[in-house]
């Protein structure tokens, strides 16, 4: 997994492209502030041990989260981080996991809309912990 986090002042972002006919429909966009937002690429390899994936996963955003004084998160399918690609399935039910553990830990943590194209606007600050990128 290659995973990407910036710590935005504002996210925000709206559904332009449906590529994954799959999942659902989305219509209307969205904006955060103070959120670490982060770009997620699961690769193929993370398919065997997606429990421990996970937990990974989970430990980086807390403590990027922790790093940037913020319990927002926003998980982004990004799959332009590597040759390797999960599949989208499996990478949803990844998202869905990772989720449900941040909210359980005390996190607001939300998803963007999964099998999209987005415009995106993204406001970070010029700090070293807003941008930190991790190879799981």
């Amino acid at each position: 997994m290659k995973l990407l986090m910036i710590y935005c002042n504002k996210f925000g972002y709206e559904p332009r492209n449906k590529t994954l006919e799959d999942f659902p429909d989305f219509e209307s966009g969205k904006t955060f502030e103070n959120v670490l937002v982060a770009f997620i690429h699961a690769e193929l390899r993370d398919e065997e041990n997606l429990k421990n994936v996970e937990t990974k996963l989970v430990k980086n955003l807390k403590w990027a989260a922790k790093k940037n004084d913020t319990a927002r998160v926003v998980l982004h399918s990004f799959a332009h981080l590597s040759d390797s690609k999960a599949s989208p399935h499996i990478t949803k039910e990844l998202f869905d996991k990772v989720e449900a553990r941040m909210k359980n830990a005390n996190y607001e943590c939300e998803q963007t809309p999964f099998g999209y194209f987005l415009d995106i606007d993204v406001r970070a600050p010029g700090i070293s912990q807003a941008r930190i990128f991790k190879d799981i």
